[in-house]
């Protein structure tokens, strides 16, 4: 916004020898600022505002999340995953509050970890974050907790949840976002002191690798350390499909999940109302959050087009819930560059994402790894690819609007920028798997040695549902089900009878 502040000794040479020339420039002078005052209160409202709704829309993820994995898994352990969702929430909302926060966005600080805000004391701060800013980033923390539990879905202990999901939300994935997004990270393209790594800096803008791969390694060592479910693998190796129970939740979770990427991905742009000061008055920061929800599509319907017909040819069938995942994982790569690269580019991300995903489910199979929900093959493999892709494809124009300062900053290598912003992604990727291994990994394995990780066979077996929670989410008899279960028990389907009744006799001869 212009400067519209002035002084009575600016207008006293306009106003000549005209009486009382000094009072009438202070009074003038009294109602631009005035007008300037209220000006920047609608600018700082519409932009919290702006950021608001998008945090309530990265919030409905969760939703999205729940219906995902309940669909995802089988009927006699609904309650348990619907439970870790709503837990990731609210164990992840009080973790991020005492420290979570404060380890992200705790500046000033050093390069490895912030140190200010524990509990968001003295918080806001003139010229800082504001409350708004809190809540957006404490959705943002406890995506990545619920990424990691659709890995060890079915066989965990719930008080392992709540270890890893309040360790995750409250260390982990913070000082990850500090290296990247904070203003004091050593590693963000956003760096404030000038000096971002090979000049450039990792540009993960909404998250592939902060979020995505910070979740999906996570899931997992876990799915790692506990390994597979009973029945996932046969006696010589061969992978056997337990599928989910409903695909109608997991469409639903999908498209939840879709209309949270947009403020998921254009939200994390954290204002609207700012001009890039270009010749074209229409052009700004709003135009540039209009692209950024259409890149997301384009990945997104791109992955989840290949993957129907790469399924197809690979597998013979057109399948829903693998064309939901493919959908998801092109969300989860475009993520990290969908302000920085062209809406084609987009659909280069998608089409090889989807591959990506499907390459990384045929090595889990080999390897014999379990993962109801394929979310580490997913949300680290995809989130990986996704931070390549904008080493590739980040284009100059793009990147200095929405990292402004540099102008000689490095840009994509394929749109004619070098290779500096690659080796940074490169960098962003090796960094964010080691550190993520060095936490969690030994995590799960103190958990797995205390006999806290993994439920008993016979509660495996049962479901956890019935054995932990009190009951079953409502009755149904999954089709591998080998419990001991009533033969009468769950939901049978209705077939037409063939008995003729008084009735069908009565109405037999209408059309």
């Amino acid at each position: 916004m212009a400067d519209m502040s002035c002084s009575a000794a600016d207008l006293l040479p306009l106003l000549g020898a005209a009486p009382n020339a000094t009072l009438t420039a202070a009074f003038i002078c009294s109602r631009f600022d005035a007008v300037s005052a209220k000006l920047s209160d609608a600018t700082y409202a519409i932009d919290n505002t702006y950021l608001l709704f998008s945090a309530y829309l990265v919030f409905a993820m969760q939703l999205g999340f729940a219906m995902l994995c309940a669909g995802s898994v089988r009927a006699k352990n609904t309650m348990n995953i619907m439970l870790t969702n709503v837990l990731d929430a609210a164990a992840g909302g009080l973790s991020y509050y005492l420290f979570g926060y404060a380890f992200a966005f705790g500046g000033p600080s050093n390069g490895f970890i912030g140190k200010h805000f524990f509990g968001l004391s003295e918080f806001p701060t003139a010229g800082g974050f504001d409350y708004s800013f809190f809540l957006y980033q404490w959705a943002f923390a406890i995506a990545a907790a619920g990424i990691t539990s659709g890995s060890i879905a079915e066989r965990t202990q719930f008080v392992a949840y709540l270890i890893y999901s309040t360790f995750l939300t409250g260390f982990v994935y913070p000082v990850v976002s500090h290296w990247f997004w904070a203003g004091d990270g050593w590693a963000g393209a956003a760096k404030a002191d000038g000096n971002p790594l090979f000049g450039s800096g990792a540009i993960d803008f909404a998250g592939s690798g902060v979020v995505h791969m910070v979740g999906g390694i996570a899931g997992l060592w876990g799915a790692l350390i506990e390994g597979p479910r009973i029945g996932r693998f046969d006696k010589t190796g061969r992978s056997v499909a337990l599928r989910g129970h409903s695909a109608s939740l997991v469409v639903l979770g999908t498209f939840l999940l879709w209309f949270g990427w947009y403020g998921f991905n254009p939200g994390s742009f954290l204002t609207i109302l700012k001009s890039y000061g270009s010749d074209k008055a229409f052009y700004g920061q709003w135009s540039a959050i209009g692209r950024t929800a259409v890149t997301t599509t384009l990945a997104g319907s791109t992955a989840a087009l290949t993957t129907l017909f790469g399924k197809r040819l690979l597998a013979g069938h057109w399948n829903v819930t693998d064309v939901c995942n493919g959908l998801l994982g092109g969300f989860a790569a475009i993520t990290s560059g969908c302000s920085v690269v062209e809406p084609w580019a987009a659909i280069v991300c998608g089409f090889v994402a989807a591959w990506v995903l499907m390459g990384f489910n045929k090595l889990a199979d080999k390897l014999e790894y379990d993962d109801p929900l394929e979310a580490a093959q997913l949300h680290g493999g995809c989130g990986a690819w996704g931070l390549l892709f904008t080493g590739l494809f980040a284009k100059k124009a793009y990147v200095n609007e929405v990292y402004p300062g540099r102008p000689d900053r490095p840009y994509g290598l394929f749109m004619g920028g070098g290779g500096k912003l690659l080796a940074a992604q490169i960098v962003q990727i090796l960094v964010v798997a080691g550190w993520v291994t060095a936490t969690m990994a030994p995590l799960f394995y103190g958990l797995h040695k205390m006999g806290l990780l993994r439920v008993s066979a016979k509660d495996e077996m049962a479901g956890m549902d019935m054995t932990r929670h009190g009951g079953m989410a409502y009755l149904y008899h999954d089709e591998d089900d080998t419990s001991n279960l009533p033969t009468n028990f769950g939901a049978n389907r209705v077939e037409p009878s063939n008995t003729s009744t008084p009735e069908h006799q009565h109405q037999g001869g209408r059309v």
